[in-house]
């Protein structure tokens, strides 16, 4: 008859309090199996030097009580075939959370009213966006996930245990469903008379004095966003043509069933023109943010050329309200960005990321566009922001002969308000 031994038994016993041990990484391991989904937004008409900048609603994704685990996108033509930037421009996406009324009646939310915000002025109040933790006031930068041009090479996975909670019933108001919908900017380039000033939204040849509303431009306003709304038109080369294609944002997103072992992350997003005023220093939550998402880089003059000192650096400082573990970081920059740093209050770096410029013609290697940033993953519990801490953000340029207009300095964290080890205590 066979007997185990007393090794043995010590040896079963290890491994049945591992397998038990709701967080331990065997159980995360066999338990929590990444799913994964792509989708197709819908057909984005283009032609020579046309713009597009819609919102999609009710678009496909996970639904229920689920983590996400990443979200990645590209642009595509009708075969699937990724379409590069130097052909049509991918100024940014955006994926935006939001509840549904059921009814078309409003209901009381009693939620967060920072994140939680009428996205309707009538009365019905049938849509109510849900946006990330801050600290951008209303609905700037209200974003989930979402980049530009970068977006093919810029790894956006959360690491495990950690996952962003969504779905959870108990934070649905009642009579209303969450949705999701994309905010799609494309600009198409193929034979405009200036690549790069159709990307950065020259005013001047998209032949735009007035913004999407009718409201005269500032002669000041050389350009951005204002210039370069849906349906305008970049300027082309006398002569030139082509037609008109339908590409689609392909976007694909990981996911696990949500459950007790996951660590909960929230998603910040900083922005470098966030001109902050503290109504009341004793209280961080009375701040009055003002993000203006892009802002210009002025040319650099014959004195600063001599001096080398071709460089254009923008800092903001920000204090944030609520703290925690730093689980990833990204920066956002235009073409002409060298980099993003988010310092502690006592100097310490939080995160840098970097851009990564093509040197091809290939999708994901195009020469002159940013095709990826660097990320930041530090060891979880190493970076940690502090209650109420002041942060400074800085967003770095490279200045030329001549002006960059609607650059952005963003800046994404994930953070976890409490470890692994804390969590599961």
């Amino acid at each position: 008859m066979w007997f185990p031994t007393k090794d043995m038994m010590i040896s079963l016993a290890i491994l049945l309090l591992v397998l038990l041990t709701p967080c331990s990484s065997s159980y995360w391991n066999t338990q929590n199996k990444i799913k994964t989904a792509i989708h197709y937004s819908p057909g984005i008409e283009l032609g020579p030097g046309s713009v597009s900048n819609r919102i999609y609603y009710d678009i496909e994704f996970p639904r229920g009580h689920v983590a996400l685990k990443g979200v990645t996108a590209e642009v595509v033509d009708e075969a699937g075939n990724p379409v590069p930037l130097h052909q049509t421009y991918l100024h940014h996406w955006g994926l935006f959370r939001y509840y549904e009324s059921k009814s078309k009646l409003l209901t009381d939310t009693r939620y967060d009213p920072h994140r939680v915000l009428h996205m309707s002025h009538s009365s019905s109040n049938s849509h109510i966006l849900v946006r990330n933790s801050g600290i951008c006031q209303g609905i700037i930068l209200g974003q989930y996930y979402g980049i530009g041009s970068e977006t093919r090479g810029t790894n956006t996975d959360i690491p495990d245990p950690f996952g962003l909670e969504i779905g959870n019933p108990a934070e649905v108001p009642e009579g209303y469903e969450e949705k999701w919908y994309l905010n799609i900017h494309a600009i198409d380039t193929r034979g405009v008379e200036d690549k790069l000033g159709c990307t950065e939204c020259r005013c001047d040849l998209y032949n735009v004095t007035m913004d999407e509303y009718g409201i005269p431009l500032s002669p000041s306003y050389e350009g951005g966003l204002n210039c370069c709304y849906d349906q305008t038109q970049c300027r082309l080369k006398k002569g030139f043509q082509a037609p008109k294609r339908t590409l689609y944002l392909r976007y694909t997103v990981k996911w696990i069933d949500w459950n007790d072992n996951v660590v909960p992350v929230k998603i910040y997003v900083l922005d470098v023109t966030d001109t902050l005023k503290i109504s009341d220093t004793s209280n961080i939550e009375s701040s009055d943010h003002n993000c203006l998402v892009e802002y210009k880089v002025d040319p650099c003059n014959s004195e600063s050329k001599k001096d080398n000192e071709c460089l254009h650096v923008k800092r903001t400082r920000l204090p944030m309200q609520k703290g925690g573990y730093v689980v990833y970081g990204v920066a956002h920059q235009h073409s002409g960005g060298i980099g993003s740093t988010l310092y502690g209050q006592d100097g310490r770096v939080i995160c840098t990321s970097m851009p990564n410029y093509g040197s091809g013609d290939e999708a994901g290697n195009e020469s002159g566009y940013i095709v990826g940033m660097s990320t930041c993953y530090p060891k979880p519990g190493s970076v940690k922001i502090f209650d109420g801490e002041k942060l400074t953000l800085e967003s770095n340029y490279s200045r030329s002969t001549r002006s960059h207009t609607g650059v952005m300095g963003i800046f994404y964290l994930l953070v976890a308000e409490q470890l692994p080890d804390e969590h599961c205590g």
